[in-house]
């Protein structure tokens, strides 16, 4: 988003800003390329976890299966329209691999997919007639545009949702990654500490996130548990800590009564050859699909209240126990 040329963040405020637009968007979409007699099977990959546990990581390594298909980066900025922007699109290569605004290493092209979902939940998200019909269709047309039968999405904000998602797609299914809680609690902490500045730095970098529904931190952050907290700074590290340990104590809670819900340790990921097995055979995943998933720890270098770190190593434990590969 810091290289986008005037002309293309221009393209960028025109196309996402506006709900009325993206809905114009989609109806030509689906007017001129949605047909009726379509069907596509129920057989899809939700990846939603908590940010930083993963899933960019995890969601690059499916993709590379060829068996899927997800929004990329190829798509922005008409994600509600990816068959009409494909014809008319002038790209012509997906241009070399670079590292993201996150500084964390993961390198991406315009072919790289990405979380960019959201965009269709901030445009009929909060329509409960029409939301789950509109979504199956999106779906359908992302499919079309990539001549694929099953969907790939990686979208962190699903976390407050899968229970919708489950309804909606009842045989797809919904793997969720989660890291070490200090670990994690860290990553999300200097991620939005980033974010901050570079926001204050650079409107379009808060405008962009905004568009693509990219609140997981930055000044825009929401936090997915507001209610009754001991820590509700978002600018004290435990805040973070507390966040996750809300989180995945909901999840496991909603895994018990959910068997297409799978909770897959990042930290076992990266160190037990098996876990990444054991995730392609579930999938159904065939072909041989090696991938380099890479562990990364860091120094805590913050203040944490011990009696909240004890209780997430506690949960962590538990979402051990139930993890895919255990």
């Amino acid at each position: 988003m810091n290289n986008y040329s005037a002309l293309q963040r221009f393209l960028h405020r025109i196309v996402l800003s506006s709900q009325l637009m993206r809905k114009i968007m989609f109806d030509v979409e689906q007017s001129i390329f949605l047909k009726k007699d379509d069907n596509f099977d129920d057989n899809h990959v939700f990846v939603a976890g908590l940010a930083r546990s993963g899933t960019t990581i995890l969601l690059n390594a499916i993709y590379q299966s060829n068996q899927f298909a997800s929004l990329t980066y190829d798509d922005m900025p008409f994600i509600l329209a990816p068959n009409f922007w494909a014809k008319i699109s002038p790209r012509k290569s997906h241009g070399e691999l670079k590292e993201r605004a996150h500084g964390d290493g993961v390198m991406v092209s315009t072919n790289s997919p990405e979380a960019f979902e959201e965009v269709y939940w901030r445009t009929f998200g909060d329509d409960l007639k029409i939301r789950e019909e509109f979504f199956i269709r999106f779906i359908s047309l992302i499919l079309k545009n990539n001549n694929k039968t099953r969907y790939l999405s990686k979208n962190n904000q699903n976390i407050r949702r899968l229970n919708l998602i489950s309804e909606i797609f009842p045989c797809s299914k919904i793997l969720i990654p989660f890291r070490d809680p200090l670990q994690q609690a860290l990553s999300l902490f200097s991620q939005h500490m980033k974010f901050v500045k570079a926001q204050n730095e650079d409107v379009f970098v808060r405008d962009y996130m905004k568009w693509i529904g990219h609140s997981e931190f930055g000044l825009d952050y929401k936090m997915i548990h507001p209610s009754n907290l001991l820590y509700p700074n978002e600018n004290e590290f435990n805040h973070w800590l507390e966040q996750w340990y809300l989180t995945y104590k909901a999840v496991l809670e909603l895994s018990v009564k959910h068997e297409e819900f799978y909770l897959i340790g990042y930290d076992s990921l990266c160190n037990n050859p098996k876990v990444w097995v054991n995730v392609k055979d579930l999938l159904g995943i065939n072909q041989e699909t090696k991938f380099l998933f890479k562990e990364t720890k860091k120094v805590i270098g913050q203040t944490f209240d011990n009696n909240l770190s004890n209780k997430c190593y506690r949960l962590y434990e538990s979402l051990m126990s139930k993890s895919l590969g255990t």
